[in-house]
């Protein structure tokens, strides 16, 4: 959770009331120190996670990626031939970390808007047909909701952007599920904070996917027949 802004009216607010602060024994230093500790376990939890071995026929499959968002007004969803930044912030890391993913063209030509719909309603027919149609050996379904308010104490607009992952196979087996949470005080831009804290969430969500895919994707999958003797 980040609130920069907040740090100036806080300083302020300790200047104006020292008493107070030697009670709570509160120092920035402190809060700077716990936020680098909390980054860097961050940093390490995902390179351990990124470092997880990964079969080549895994690495061969395609996913289809479907990401819907909720906006303050209501369902927004991301239109494959639209497709946005929020779904491109998850495309583009998934493709980094080798994963194979189908283009919103591609997906966008075999697949109805509709049925992209029902897919995001967890309709597990429609997953099913449409991942048979593309010929997609996983679906990946996200589901990314931001809210909006005004702070009235701080006269400032504050943003929370909730995002939540479903990685499954065509048949419906789950593979990996991840989700994160983050909020921020935020300019009269509301909309581009929102996308900034979507950011800075989907490196942790992709390797959170990356690693559970690696494990588990293999698991439950029809063993291959023993070649016949002649």
């Amino acid at each position: 959770m980040r609130f920069p802004p907040l740090l100036t009216a806080a300083a302020l607010a300790l200047s104006l009331i020292p008493a107070f602060a030697p009670a709570q024994g509160f120092k920035f230093d402190q809060a700077d120190n716990e936020d680098k500790a909390a980054g860097e376990a961050r940093a390490d939890r995902m390179a351990v996670q990124l470092s997880t071995p990964c079969r080549a026929d895994l690495k061969n499959k395609k996913i289809m990626v479907v990401i819907g968002e909720e906006r303050s007004n209501g369902w927004a969803y991301w239109h494959q031939q639209n497709h946005g930044p929020v779904y491109e912030a998850i495309n583009r890391r998934l493709r980094e970390v080798g994963l194979r993913t189908y283009t919103p063209e591609e997906i966008r030509r075999q697949i109805a808007q509709a049925e992209i719909e029902a897919t995001m309603r967890n309709d597990p027919d429609a997953a099913l047909n449409a991942a048979k149609r593309l010929g997609a050996s996983f679906v990946l379904r996200g589901h990314v909701t931001s809210q909006a308010s005004g702070n009235l104490m701080m006269r400032v607009n504050q943003v929370s952007v909730n995002m939540d992952f479903t990685l499954n196979g065509s048949d419906g087996r789950p593979v990996s599920h991840a989700e994160a949470h983050s909020a921020s005080y935020a300019g009269a831009d509301v909309a581009r904070m929102a996308l900034t804290l979507v950011n800075e969430q989907a490196d942790e969500i992709v390797a959170q996917l990356y690693a559970d895919y690696c494990r588990k994707a293999g698991l439950g999958a029809p063993a291959k027949a023993a070649p016949r003797k002649p």
